[in-house]
């Protein structure tokens, strides 16, 4: 595995939904998550993580290393036991077998050197703060969350079949966005890093799976979803040269001559990024 990042990176991802459902809330129906004030659209920080880890699984397959700590139907404190187990481990004196089993795993779980973990619990491998964050994305422009009525030619029991005389209809409901560009914000940290190991290879797996992570999520419920932007700010040192609103501030989204209609598409919009040199910042697009 390469050095751990010795630069800090501040960067802004652009992703949207056409005909989908990005991130429903659970506390209300499944709907698209809004904000109420604003009716902004809103996907969180865990939503985006979870596709991240998603496709690294899905890339990596669980070679040493690249094992993935938070995934389905996971029992975690059986993950902590297992670290508890290993020989580096449990050679350790009573106070030190807590941070050894912390260090394993951090070295054995992508998501944990990179987002972080409480495992606290169970036998305990501590807690790690990972070095690269995320904010909620916030939808460019106002939301309309739109309610179908579905229909499936089939019904599940043969009481609902006696009931409905034969004619077995099942009637659901499904939400949609009919567009919205989203816009998100991330942090990398190099001091962070270095206490998780986070290296370079691992920076470029996670570029890689911001770009292309939307690829191998397709579903009916999510429509047509895909990351449109992401704009890197690389500073030349580890604390960083400029303060990361100001970088954020020079990316701006705004929609095209076609104003006066609804966004239905991403060439409603137009992004451009001041390009203006920065003491000791280079910028990267990505994509």
């Amino acid at each position: 595995m390469s050095d751990t990042i010795q630069n800090r990176y501040d960067f802004v991802l652009l992703f949207d939904v056409k005909d989908g459902n990005p991130n429903g809330d659970p506390d209300a129906g499944n709907l698209p998550r809004i904000d109420p004030e604003t009716g902004n659209g809103l996907v969180t920080d865990v939503c985006i993580k979870r596709k991240v880890r998603n496709y690294v699984q899905l890339l990596k397959n669980d070679t040493a290393g690249f094992d993935i700590f938070i995934k389905e139907k996971a029992i975690l404190n059986n993950f902590i036991a297992q670290a508890h187990d290993q020989e580096e481990v449990k050679s350790k004196e009573k106070g030190e077998k807590t941070e050894a089993a912390r260090q394993y795993m951090c070295k054995r779980f992508y998501d944990v050197r990179t987002f972080g973990a409480v495992m606290s619990v169970g036998m305990n491998a501590g807690q790690v703060r990972g070095p690269a964050q995320l904010t909620f994305a916030r939808s460019v422009d106002q939301i309309v969350p739109l309610e179908h009525t579905i229909t499936r030619m089939a019904v599940t029991t043969e009481a609902e079949a006696e009931k409905q005389s034969g004619d077995n209809r099942t009637m659901g409901r499904k939400f949609t966005v009919p567009y919205a560009l989203y816009r998100c914000h991330g942090f990398i940290s190099a001091s962070l890093a270095a206490q998780t190991g986070f290296s370079e290879d691992d920076l470029n797996l996670f570029w890689d799976a911001l770009v292309n992570m939307f690829e191998h999520d397709h579903s009916a419920a999510r429509g047509q979803m895909a990351t449109r932007g992401l704009i890197v700010f690389k500073h030349d040192s580890a604390l960083g040269n400029t303060p990361a609103h100001t970088l954020f501030d020079r990316v701006k989204v705004t929609r095209s001559d076609n104003a006066d209609k609804p966004a239905r598409d991403f060439t409603d919009y137009t992004v451009t990024i001041d390009a203006t040199p920065i003491n000791g910042v280079a910028i990267q697009r990505k994509i």
